[in-house]
């Protein structure tokens, strides 16, 4: 039986080189905690914000769940990964930094669909060096004992973890979206950079009730590298900070009611129907 997929957004680190929270940087008024939450809630049962135990009372993660570092376990990345599978044993966990400010709803749901349960983890390789990107993959039950071990040896670098296991390695279909921000430079030339290339194509989405109230608008013309309706809510949920999951919502494609995993088309009209308030 395949375990229900939890995500992890890290965002326990000093952001000692970029000299201020990385977390709370914004990009068009929502900040990057922020914006990889919304992303990451329509796709997977629940979403957590790992933090260090001095930040627990921070106002920006403390509006949503969290996992706190466990002490005495390690440092750094590694460290939520192993508390996270101590506190839900038996999911597997989507693990993603909260500094990668391109990464796009196709990208991760790729990842997702082409996640292997039978393996330890699934990762992108990264584009330059064909090395997992260990802030970006999918680490099943199976991988906490080999990690408490990996541990044990006094290893501390997730991607050393991801090379030494039984990790299924998969091409990005977006090489940007795994390019994080480090530094002030890095900030500051993704931000420059032209937007992720991409074949795009053009839906008209029509919105209801409180997506109505919490996009703003009646409907909207979008241009969306997202091949099915689970990923383009993913990508309009993270725009418009809708509160609402993708469980909790129907979803028409050209009138007709359909599943969210139905391709999308160029020209499609696309209605996301939250449920009926009232008797």
């Amino acid at each position: 039986m395949t375990a229900q997929l939890y995500a992890l957004v890290l965002a326990g680190g000093r952001s000692t080189r970029m000299g201020r929270d990385k977390a709370a940087i914004e990009s068009s008024g929502i900040t990057q905690l922020e914006r990889a939450m919304a992303l990451l809630k329509p796709l997977v049962t629940r979403v957590f914000v790992s933090v260090r135990t001095e930040q627990r009372d921070d106002a920006l993660r403390a509006q949503y769940p969290q996992i706190v570092d466990e002490p005495g376990v390690t440092s750094g990345p590694i460290a939520g990964i192993v508390s996270a599978q101590r506190a839900h044993p038996d999911c597997a966990w989507l693990v993603v930094a909260c500094d990668l400010p391109h990464l796009d709803a196709f990208t991760v749901q790729t990842l997702i669909a082409k996640r292997d349960p039978a393996r330890v983890a699934t990762s992108f390789r990264s584009s330059s060096q064909g090395l997992p990107e260990p802030l970006c993959a999918i680490y099943e039950p199976a991988a906490a004992a080999t990690l408490a071990a990996f541990i044990d040896t006094d290893g501390n670098c997730p991607r050393k973890f991801l090379l030494q296991s039984d990790t299924l390695l998969l091409d990005s279909p977006n090489p940007k979206a795994l390019a994080n921000m480090n530094t002030p430079a890095d900030l500051a030339m993704l931000h420059s950079g032209d937007a992720p290339s991409a074949t795009a194509r053009e839906v008209r989405v029509q919105y209801f009730a409180l997506l109505r109230e919490q996009a703003g608008r009646r409907e909207e013309t979008v241009a969306t590298r997202a091949a099915t309706p689970l990923a383009l809510y993913a990508e309009l949920a993270a725009r418009h900070r809708f509160t609402l999951s993708a469980e909790h919502l129907k979803v028409a494609i050209n009138t007709e009611f359909c599943d969210w995993s139905r391709p999308l088309a160029p020209g499609d009209a696309v209605v996301f129907i939250p449920p009926v308030a009232g008797g």
